[in-house]
């Protein structure tokens, strides 16, 4: 099944190039996972060069609300009585030569991991891709006035390491998983290394989040040592703040808990930067304070 589902248009080879994740459905809080890979694709200009056809991944008549039609059934568009467009999930892959890099943008299935997660490695071994990053978001504590933490979850611990040394966060979780967990727990048996960053989002703030999107774009630049601008996003992410503390100060108690949340944000930061600087300055052989000093 993977071999047939999966499709490609244009041949390409990468130098252990990596490959960049996004899914919508669970985990696109905010369109963090989804509206970061549509700005790389659309930044690097990067051309579509393969698909994982849909066939047998999804159930498209879940029951329940509209809310949940809206994500399980095909998207259709009529006018005037006429049907003018009708989409099942698009999964597609995009390369970018010059910059060793490959996106793929789909819709989490429903079905066949197992097949799914074929399709997914046997392109990463046909094109050259030895690295996947995954990207997605969880709701949490994080103010809409602060940039999303970042939390991950890697592969190994080799690769686990050294995005830790970037400064981000291992995750600590238990419950359901999703389908990028599921690749990354596959990915030692495939000699892909693979990692999950996660943005944590605010929790009380629905809908499409270009904050989160600025954050995990940046984040993917700095990991990946690329240029991308960020004007564009970041005016968007000003504007959005403005606008969800405009709505958040006509409530009754939720500006106190938003300042409530952005004092636990800085401790924390403040306490981590302090933890870094210490441990910097225990590689050289130094101490942070006087009585650290007095106890050698």
């Amino acid at each position: 099944m993977a071999v047939e589902n999966l499709i490609i248009d244009k041949p390409f080879s990468l130098s252990n190039g990596t490959l960049v994740v996004g899914f919508s459905g669970w985990m696109d809080g905010g369109e963090a996972s989804s509206g970061s890979i549509n700005y790389l694709i659309e930044f690097f200009k990067a051309t579509q060069c393969a698909m994982i056809a849909p066939e047998g991944f999804y159930v498209y008549n879940f029951h329940g609300d509209m809310e949940v039609s809206n994500i399980s059934r095909p998207f259709t568009r009529i006018a005037n009585g006429l049907i003018e467009e009708f989409k099942f999930p698009e999964n597609a892959f995009f390369c970018s030569q010059q910059h060793n890099l490959a996106f793929f943008l789909g819709k989490e299935p429903d079905l066949e991991w197992d097949y799914f997660g074929d399709c997914i490695y046997d392109f990463c071994k046909e094109f050259g891709i030895t690295t996947v990053y995954c990207c997605g978001s969880v709701a949490g504590l994080t103010p809409h006035t602060r940039e999303p933490r970042i939390g991950f979850v890697a592969s190994g611990q080799e690769f686990r390491d050294q995005l830790q040394q970037m400064g981000l966060r291992p995750s600590n979780y238990e419950g359901p998983a999703g389908i990028m967990t599921y690749l990354i727990n596959r990915a030692s048996f495939e000699s892909i290394q693979t990692a999950n960053v996660i943005a944590e989002i605010p929790a009380y703030v629905q809908g499409y989040n270009p904050r989160s999107i600025e954050t995990v774009v940046k984040l993917f630049a700095r990991i990946l040592d690329l240029k991308v601008d960020l004007d564009e996003i970041h005016k968007a992410s000003m504007e959005f703040e403005e606008k969800i503390s405009e709505l958040v100060s006509q409530q009754d108690e939720l500006p106190e808990k938003v300042a409530e949340l952005e004092r636990d944000y800085d401790r924390e930061a403040f306490d981590r930067e302090m933890g870094e600087m210490k441990n910097w300055l225990g590689r050289q052989g130094l101490r942070f304070d006087k009585n650290e000093k007095d106890e050698q």
